[in-house]
């Protein structure tokens, strides 16, 4: 997997900050650093940037917080 970062559209970056204001729950599918596909549940807190690179903050069900870099979210459906 490339390290890499290659940014995400403005649009979907919109689409982040509005599920973050409305505290909406989101079906999200990533790619993770092993290359696998990972889904859960999750409510997304925040968007930050490190490293040249954008990521989202994110609580899933069991109250764990995640880092999800946006260029390896293959899908976040409003729940």
């Amino acid at each position: 997997m490339s390290d890499q970062y290659k940014p995400v559209s403005c649009a979907i970056h919109s689409e982040y900050e509005l599920a973050i204001m409305h505290n909406q729950s989101l079906h999200i599918t990533w790619q993770d650093s092993n290359n696998e596909h990972q889904t859960l549940f999750a409510i997304p807190d925040d968007l930050f940037t490190r490293d040249h690179a954008e990521y989202l903050l994110i609580t899933d069900v069991t109250g764990t917080q995640l880092e999800l870099r946006l260029d390896k979210i293959l899908e976040a459906i409003p729940a």
